[in-house]
């Protein structure tokens, strides 16, 4: 009559602890310290009392709350730049679908799939977890350690959502599927796969993209000079943003090769040349823009620090759409992590481009060639290279994705400038929101017709190799 009691004594024992251990872990993430988790958490007695409901019975309720409060509480964390906030959104959908993929009875992991990824905490056998909870707790640690310099406000934000989370949404949280157990259980699993993922995050290259380290060696970068080089622009002439953000690692193996791009046309300021055509036609659009594509300009620039970034924009469209067609928790983590996943890959191949190019921008161009007092009116020119354009490499790699996901022919409305007075707005299709993005940066007088439209050739290649990721087991 005592055994039953005493073992569930037993495992809240042993894995609270653990659960503490972690948590007291969770801003300084070491290598050593995961064998010994798993081991503990292995060797931990666990009481089974029933098999646990697949990830699809819940809603999307976990995922959409916690990535509409992250990509807010991006707008707000200093040195989330555009590739710095692609790359946290990305390792949140990747958490989010490790978290729940066991789950999935037809899914797999990505581990050993993705670049040095060799394998995440497993799920022991037979063991009852509560999957919306371990996606709480998952992303709850992982938003903490990939935005640890977010403003106070922004932390108690995530500390409340946690913790309120079962509150918000009662119908995916209910006492019949979690027991005390198996709360604390889940918890600790999810917490586990936080920690495995941040530990793999730190190696890729782009970990603490504000500190000092990064700052010391970005400081150190002297681009190539001659004609059509990159130089700084007017009005900051601030120095090169992240020149070796290119350097990073990629969530899908492979390198540039994968996604080539043809090159910007030979630099040349002769009148009947390419280039010097190009330029005249951002010089003359910008110059003359009827307000319709002042808006589109305005509307799509995502400006960090005033928005949440380019992919934040993006992110949010998806939250939308997983909350308008009441899709479930398994569809949400995988929708989450292919989009996420293709727009960090998107800006590291962006990166890597725009420095090995080092082209000019128009203000530069213009200023030497056709008007030396000309300076774009509408949007500042952001501080590095020019080819290809970043908004159209990220949208066209977002918007492949969206359709392979939601259908190519879906209309949908984005409402994620509401806020300013800017929408909501309607598209036809994802791809015809990625081109208008992409044309904008021209509207806006910032990037060359080439490095648009190569852009987002290249942002959909880099969408197909998302998508051939082995997200189904054979």
């Amino acid at each position: 009559m005592t055994s039953k009691p005493r073992q569930g004594a037993t495992v809240r024992d042993a894995v609270s602890k653990l659960s503490l251990a972690l948590s007291l872990s969770f801003l300084r993430v070491s290598k050593p310290l995961l064998p010994a988790c798993l081991a503990a958490l292995a060797l931990a007695p666990l009481h089974v009392s029933a098999a646990s409901k697949p990830a699809a019975s819940y809603s999307n309720a976990v995922a959409t709350a916690w990535l509409k409060l992250d990509i807010l509480a991006i707008q707000q964390t200093p040195g989330q730049s555009p590739p710095a906030a692609s790359r946290t959104l990305a390792y949140l959908g990747l958490g989010l679908y490790e978290a729940v993929v066991n789950g999935m009875p037809k899914h797999r992991t990505l581990a050993g799939q993705l670049n040095e990824l060799e394998s995440l905490p497993p799920v022991q056998p037979n063991e009852t977890l509560h999957w919306p909870t371990v996606a709480n707790a998952t992303l709850a640690a992982l938003s903490r350690m990939l935005l640890p310099n977010a403003p106070p406000d922004w932390k108690n934000r995530m500390d409340k959502l946690e913790r309120d989370m079962p509150l918000l949404y009662p119908e995916d949280f209910s006492p019949d599927d979690r027991s005390a157990e198996v709360i604390i259980r889940s918890e600790t699993y999810g917490k586990l796969m936080a920690m495995a993922l941040m530990t793999w995050a730190r190696t890729d290259g782009g970990h603490d993209p504000s500190g000092a380290l990064r700052t010391r060696i970005d400081n150190t970068y002297v681009g190539e000079s001659g004609p059509g080089a990159w130089v700084q622009t007017p009005p900051q002439f601030a120095r090169p943003l992240l020149p070796n953000w290119g350097n990073n690692r990629r969530f899908v193996p492979g390198d540039a090769a994968a996604c080539p791009l043809p090159g910007p046309p030979p630099y040349s300021e002769a009148p009947d040349s390419e280039f010097f055509k190009q330029a005249s036609e951002v010089f003359q659009v910008a110059k003359q823009t009827p307000e319709q594509q002042r808006q589109i300009a305005l509307y799509w620039s995502d400006d960090p620090g005033k928005t949440p970034t380019p992919s934040g924009h993006w992110a949010f469209v998806l939250t939308d759409l997983l909350r308008g067609g009441k899709h479930d928790l398994a569809f949400a983590a995988e929708a989450s992590a292919r989009m996420t996943l293709s727009m960090s890959d998107a800006f590291v191949a962006t990166w890597q481009a725009k420095y090995r190019y080092n082209l000019i921008r128009p203000v530069t161009y213009v200023q030497l060639a056709l008007d030396s007092n000309w300076v774009p009116d509408m949007l500042e020119t952001p501080p590095f290279p020019e080819y290809p354009s970043g908004h159209s490499v990220q949208s066209g790699a977002a918007a492949l994705v969206l359709g392979r996901l939601f259908g190519e022919d879906t209309v949908f409305v984005d409402r994620f400038h509401n806020d300013r007075g800017w929408g909501p707005r309607t598209f036809k299709n994802f791809k015809a929101a990625s081109d208008e993005a992409a044309i904008s940066r021209m509207y806006g007088g910032i990037h060359f017709r080439a490095a648009i439209e190569d852009g987002l050739a290249q942002g959909r290649c880099v969408g197909e190799k998302v998508m051939a990721l082995q997200f189904l087991h054979k």
